[in-house]
């Protein structure tokens, strides 16, 4: 053995020990969108908001942070996150003025007092799972007011901004620091279709870059049983359909399944592949199928991600349009990362199989079946 494919092999094993370990680290910390409903009734306008009140009061940046075990504040959310919900609410009560300190609300341009009406927090926490808080706020309009326009702050991370109680309705996704549009609440402002597909293009992506840790296994398990185009057109295109069909029909309601059936089916179609890739020495005839029903429920669980963000009613099929094509392109920016930086260089060397393929497969598998027992058992 030279001594650059001594290194090389060295290099290559730590990389799977540390695709083993952050699978192991990994968890259900993610941070999730804080969820705004907008409605005006009788001269006031109501802000009933679904957030994680503990990433608020411990001081997280939810801009820089997409797990919530990275950050410095860790220590404290974790805390919080033990604590009763009765207390949590409690404490988010006391602090609202602190929250408020950079929400606002305009009416044609002039800033609204937001009152805290109520927060109801869970009372038990479900580990390593964000607990929602639902939070109303009110405010008084000015007689003759007809705009309204809400600035989210920076560090509070994603809104979904949703405007009800009108028959065109404005959904609107803002990041940390950004302005709504504009939203008539007399007749509704709603967004063009094409601004709606391009909002949830980056709602699709990042389910699967950085959040989707499961998915990207999966789509790595495909790359890794072989670098032909021909393997890996059909069982992508396999997995792409079905998880098209699931992700339209979960996010229409058609087709529920709970979340303790699916993770546990996700987690082992991660064991199934890498598992494959190990004893298959090429695309089998059965592989494809396997993989579309194993698709059929990647796409109930993107089903759910949509179903934390809600889809504007009058823009349904722009919005389900652009969130799939975001995960698509995640998908395929899983494959061209992976291609570039492992087949494009070592994927004609005789040893490739030994040495990284199947190597990299059994890390794949082992991360599965950890996940497995723990959505199963823990």
């Amino acid at each position: 053995m030279s001594v650059f494919n001594s290194i090389f092999y060295k290099l290559i094993s730590w990389a799977i020990l540390s695709t083993v370990l952050v699978g192991f680290a990994a968890s259900a910390h993610e941070v999730n969108p804080t969820i705004a409903d907008l409605s005006v009734a009788e001269g006031t306008a109501t802000l009933d908001l679904r957030l994680n009140a503990e990433a608020f009061l411990s001081g997280l940046d939810l801009d820089a942070v997409g797990d919530t075990d990275d950050a410095a504040e860790a220590a404290d959310y974790d805390t919080l996150q033990a604590q009763p919900g009765s207390e949590i609410a409690k404490a988010f009560t006391e602090n609202v003025d602190r929250f408020l300190s950079g929400v606002t609300l305009t009416a044609d341009g002039a800033p609204l007092a937001l009152t805290l009406v109520e927060i109801q927090t869970p009372e038990q926490s479900v580990e390593n799972v964000a607990r929602p808080s639902l939070a109303r706020f009110t405010a008084a309009l000015p007689a003759d007011g007809q705009r309204l326009q809400l600035a989210w702050p920076e560090g509070y991370g994603g809104l979904v901004l949703r405007q009800q109680g009108v028959s065109a309705p404005y959904t609107g996704i803002l990041q940390g620091g950004e302005t709504s549009d504009v939203m008539n609440f007399l007749t509704g402002s709603p967004q063009s279709g094409f601004a709606v597909f391009l909002d949830y293009i980056p709602v699709g992506f990042d389910h699967i870059l950085p959040k989707g840790l499961d998915h990207i296994l999966f789509v790595l398990g495909l790359f890794f049983l072989s670098l032909r185009l021909g393997p890996l057109f059909w069982q992508v295109s396999a997995f792409t359909l079905a998880h098209t069909v699931t992700l339209a029909a979960g996010a229409l309601g058609w087709v529920t399944v709970p979340g303790s059936i699916v993770e546990p089916i996700i987690a082992a179609s991660i064991v199934y592949v890498g598992v494959e890739n190990i004893l298959s020495r090429g695309l089998s005839p059965w592989r494809p199928v396997v993989v579309f029903l194993f698709g059929l429920l990647h796409g109930l669980g993107f089903a759910s991600v949509l179903g934390d963000f809600g889809l504007p009613s009058g823009q349904f099929i722009p919005a389900l349009l652009g969130f799939n094509i975001g995960v698509e392109i995640g998908q395929l920016t899983v494959i061209a990362i992976a291609f570039l930086g492992v087949g494009l260089w070592f994927g004609r060397k005789p040893w490739y199989r030994r040495r990284i393929a199947n190597p990299a497969s059994a890390a794949i598998a082992v991360v599965g079946a950890y996940w497995f027992i723990e959505r199963v058992f823990l």
